[in-house]
């Protein structure tokens, strides 16, 4: 006969739970345990490095299991690659009416751990009779739907703006948190270098609203933008402003945030993956590497030096032995370069540009801060492109500038 299981969900908060194994199965167990605040008590003679490091967060027991660890406990694992132990907890955890699930034997143990996953709010437990692998597919596909959209739930949809952070273009690259913002929008206000596949996807009834900034093209005021978020937000609609890379990495996203606590109106903020340090990732090119460089700077090239409004103290920064990674600078590169080696750097100093990247049309042009202007011009560089100065940039292609 088959075990017929009765779900529900433990409220682990301020109760002791008991691990009993320090292996690769209790560090996988353990951090769910710690997020849900229960008091997680660790027994095993020895213990992975990683359960090592949680030691200001567990109680951790260096010895072998003896019965007494269990009083007080309102659940265990056993976790050993040891069957005897595991039958000791597992005979200890039923004299004390616990119950204990068996990592070696599902069959002996008196509860199931099931594939866990969250959507938003939503949490998605499968457990399919004792088959791990099938229960985590099932898992799998069901979130995969909540992600698409196509599996309804109750979302949050309260009136107020949320400022989502699209990534660097690919939208494979989208949080799941980014994903379920969208899925619960009323109204989508997007610029273009939000993943623009990820519109597609939104309902009929969603209100969207272009506001791209072209270069050197027709270009959405940000107080436009600020008033249109608000306006809809104290209208009773759930706003998501969408926009590429993240919101707080030369994304005028606090412009916003201000706009909106101004107003009175509630604004929360997801993050986004950084085109200043995803672009070179996928374009392989790491913006720091042991024995190279100890900082990466990240730098915003709208301005050329000398303009009366910059920010950037060029001298300095040429002065830095680290990598630059500019961003918005297409238009300046030459000017940036030149100021550059004026303030020292190297006029053979390797450097990648990188257009529209993560994304199908990538390109990627290998120069130097003294050919950059010509090999842009002869490659006919437009924006977006993010510019990667120093020698992590020869460290990713040796064959083009030697061994750094």
């Amino acid at each position: 006969m088959t075990d017929q299981i009765y779900p529900a969900g433990l409220l682990l908060t301020g109760r002791k739970v008991v691990v009993v194994g320090g292996g690769n199965v209790a560090q996988r167990r353990v951090p769910a345990l710690i997020a849900a605040g229960a008091r997680v008590h660790v027994v095993s003679p020895e213990v992975t490095p990683a359960i090592e490091g949680m030691v200001d967060e567990i109680t951790l027991v260096l010895r072998g299991f003896e019965p007494a660890d269990l009083d007080e406990a309102w659940y265990v694992i056993a976790a050993t690659d040891d069957t005897a132990t595991n039958e000791a907890v597992s005979i200890a955890a039923e004299e004390r009416r616990i119950f204990c699930v068996r990592s070696d034997d599902a069959t002996k143990a008196s509860a199931w751990t099931p594939a866990v996953g969250r959507h938003g709010t939503t949490t998605v437990a499968v457990v399919g009779n004792r088959e791990p692998r099938r229960s985590a597919g099932q898992r799998d596909q069901i979130l995969h739907l909540l992600r698409e959209g196509e599996l309804d739930v109750e979302l949050d949809r309260a009136p107020g703006v949320v400022l989502v952070g699209g990534g660097p273009g690919d939208p494979e690259l989208v949080t799941i948190a980014a994903r379920h913002a969208l899925a619960s929008a009323d109204v989508v206000v997007a610029d273009r270098l939000a993943p623009r596949e990820l519109l597609d996807e939104l309902s009929p009834e969603v209100e969207l609203i272009d506001v791209a900034k072209l270069p050197r093209g027709r270009s959405a005021a940000q107080e436009f933008i600020n008033e249109v978020i608000v306006e809809r937000a104290l209208a009773g609609k759930r706003v998501v402003r969408f926009k590429g890379g993240d919101n707080f990495v030369y994304g005028r996203g606090f412009e916003e945030v201000i706009a909106c606590r101004a107003a009175g109106v509630p604004v929360t903020v997801i993050p986004g993956l950084s085109s200043s340090i995803a672009v070179p990732a996928r374009a392989g090119i790491p913006v720091t590497h042991r024995g190279v460089t100890h900082e990466f700077t990240v730098v915003s090239g709208h301005l050329p030096p000398g303009h009366p409004e910059s920010l950037v103290e060029w001298d300095a920064l040429a002065r830095l032995r680290g990598t630059i990674v500019l961003l918005m600078g297409v238009d300046n590169a030459p000017a940036i370069a030149a100021a550059l080696m004026a303030g020292g750097r190297s006029a053979d100093t390797p450097v990648a540009v990188i257009q529209d990247g993560t994304m199908p049309g990538e390109t990627k042009v290998l120069s130097t801060l003294a050919t950059l202007q010509d090999d842009m011009t002869a490659e006919g560089v437009r924006p977006p492109a993010i510019i990667v100065i120093g020698d992590v940039v020869a460290v990713a292609h040796p064959e083009r500038f030697g061994e750094r």
